[in-house]
């Protein structure tokens, strides 16, 4: 998966010299996957539950108050960033099962791209977490295989929430656990009720009880899934690379070059990422924490602005030296 032939690429002061980023191993990537949830699960710097809390908390605040977040889309950057040429690239958050918020987006991106200079490529950059959570991830899914983006490039991006599907088909066990993190309204999107888990404090025959359930719905969780939904979250990548812009879900490690980054982290990071101040040499689209409104300074842009519960789902078209934000 060649991404660039840029000399000297720099990432935080770490140089790779060559005439090409090295490769990342694809067949590696199920065993990467697996280290990840096993890792990372037990790690989360900052739980679903308090996110929500923060996302409830902005929407009580008056309007006046509420501006504020709003300003980091019309910040001023002092760096200047570029497209490829003859290539508009629209980058899309966290879509967490709202469909119905990413038909409304896509008529606005539609629009839009019409209105392109003749000949220019349009690019849709999904940035992963394309399930849990929200009711309608089945049928996210199915919108992206079907005809609605043909007349884009589509790339669409691995998020820790469809490693986390992956992760439970390998592994039924897993079931409980990713169902609190929204696996719940996956499966319910799927024809499925989570077994409930809560129960097996009970006794060891409600633990017994809710082991088997977990079983057999993996089981025909497995059989049922459709094979082109299999296909697609297998085929999901980590980054993208594209001018001066680097894609991935969450982030990078600021002290590593991009060959040393790894797919937990690409799925996973937060503080390391947001709280430090090195720039790298490309600027940083991601999604993966969510905030009342689009961040964006010099050296990321920050698009996850909490969809499934503030029913904002945010995009940032990338066209030139432009960027411009669009958003339900």
């Amino acid at each position: 998966m060649a991404m660039t032939s840029k000399e000297n690429w720099n990432l935080a002061g770490n140089h790779y010299k060559g005439s090409r980023i090295q490769k990342v191993d694809m067949s590696r990537i199920p065993q990467l996957l697996q280290r990840s949830f096993l890792e990372q699960f037990g790690r989360i710097t900052r739980s679903a539950t308090s996110l929500r809390a923060r996302i409830r908390d902005g929407a009580k605040r008056p309007a006046t108050e509420q501006s504020s977040a709003a300003a980091s889309e019309i910040f001023v950057p002092t760096r200047v960033t570029r497209a490829p040429d003859g290539e508009c690239i629209y980058a899309i958050g966290d879509i967490h099962g709202r469909c119905d918020l990413l038909d409304r987006l896509m008529v606005e991106i539609e629009a839009d791209a019409a209105s392109l200079p003749a000949g220019t490529k349009a690019t849709i950059v999904f940035l992963g977490d394309y399930i849990d959570r929200g009711l309608q991830s089945k049928d996210v899914i199915e919108m992206f295989l079907g005809d609605r983006l043909a007349g884009f490039n589509t790339i669409y991006l691995m998020g820790n929430h469809e490693e986390a599907l992956l992760k439970f088909l390998d592994d039924a066990s897993f079931g409980s656990q990713w169902a609190r993190y929204g696996g719940a309204e996956t499966l319910y999107s799927y024809g499925f009720q989570a077994p409930n888990s809560r129960s097996t404090l009970g006794s060891h025959d409600a633990m017994a009880n809710a082991k088997q359930a977990w079983e057999e719905l993996w089981n025909e969780f497995r059989v049922r899934l459709p094979e082109p939904h299999l296909d697609f979250y297998r085929s999901l990548r980590p980054y993208h690379v594209a001018g001066d812009y680097l894609f991935v879900h969450a982030g990078l490690r600021p002290e590593r070059s991009l060959r040393e980054q790894s797919v937990r982290d690409m799925l996973w990071i937060r503080d390391e990422f947001l709280d430090d101040d090195r720039q790298f040499s490309h600027l940083i689209v991601h999604g993966h924490t969510p905030a009342e409104g689009v961040f964006r300074d010099d050296r990321r842009l920050g698009l996850d602005t909490g969809a499934f519960l503030s029913g904002r789902l945010s995009a940032a078209k990338l066209f030139g030296t432009e960027i411009t934000i669009l958003a339900t």
